[in-house]
């Protein structure tokens, strides 16, 4: 099992690579979303975009969960500048910005891959690097 999750992320790494593709423009393409497309089929958002973001593909396992973003990569940037979370080390966006929070639906991992849809308006937490975003780490409701 180990050595089929490294051969991925190698073959990951490698299609990154290849694309020419930098950490924070590999960020932009799987999670911002701005303004959010409108698809055909507005239930198969989530699939519609995993698949024309090349998020998913034929012969690649299912990704298990992706947000997208539908704020200005200039607010995800902007977190980068506020002062990192001392227990996880990731930033903040300062506001909730909305996002549509995509999960794999049933346990299947093989594509054609089903997804749910759920709109949220969420803080943002991210790693950066060098300034600019490179990891959505995940989302959390403002606190009431």
């Amino acid at each position: 099992m180990a050595g089929r999750v490294l051969c991925v992320a190698l073959a990951l790494a490698a299609l990154a690579g290849a694309l020419g593709e930098t950490r924070y423009e590999k960020f932009l393409r799987q999670h911002v979303d701005n303004p959010r497309t409108s698809t055909l089929a507005e239930h198969r958002y989530c699939e519609t975009m995993l698949a024309r973001r090349r998020v998913t593909a034929p012969g690649r396992p299912c990704k298990p969960s992706n947000t997208f973003v539908h704020a200005p990569a200039r607010d995800l940037v902007a977190a980068c500048s506020q002062a990192p979370d001392p227990a996880t080390g990731f930033h903040s966006t300062p506001s909730a910005v909305s996002l549509t929070a995509c999960r794999l639906r049933g346990g299947d991992t093989r594509p054609p891959c089903a997804y749910r849809a759920r709109q949220a308006q969420h803080h943002v937490r991210v790693a950066c690097r060098d300034g600019l975003p490179v990891h959505l780490a995940g989302t959390y409701a403002a606190p009431q």
